[in-house]
């Protein structure tokens, strides 16, 4: 499935290809500060095509992860993480017509309790997300 989505100013553009219509729901509280809530984010792998990217932040948020904003209007554009060349993009972003399913949640553990979900998901703690990228698969 192809996407395209751009910033609100229109200055960065970006065209992806997803493997599946799966979102995950990201709980970390860096991303909860970034955005002001959960991520939802649909994993693009490294076919992100991105037109305007002079007018790209990238913020190294962690020694495995960078964090990609448009830096006219602030538009959220991508987490990146770095050892894997592995981009997710904020599913909001993307203008299409896909029929997105949300299937599953990590960093559950550091979830507040002001809001859930009623998908039924598979739930990982960010201890089991470290474990799950540390063995390679």
């Amino acid at each position: 499935m192809k996407g395209q989505g751009k910033c609100l100013c229109g200055l960065v553009q970006l065209e992806v290809e997803y493997a599946s219509n799966e979102l995950a729901a990201c709980h970390c509280s860096m991303c909860r500060n970034w955005s002001g809530g959960p991520m939802l984010a649909i994993d693009c792998a490294d076919s992100v095509k991105i037109s305007g990217e002079a007018n790209v932040v990238r913020y190294r948020s962690s020694d495995w992860a960078e964090r990609g904003f448009c830096g006219k209007c602030g538009t959220h554009l991508f987490y990146f993480l770095v050892p894997n060349n592995q981009y997710h993009l904020p599913v909001g972003l993307l203008m299409s017509g896909a029929d997105f399913k949300l299937t599953h949640q990590i960093f559950i553990d550091e979830k507040p309790e002001y809001y859930d979900f009623e998908n039924e998901t598979q739930n990982m703690t960010g201890a089991e997300v470290f474990a799950y990228f540390e063995s390679g698969e």
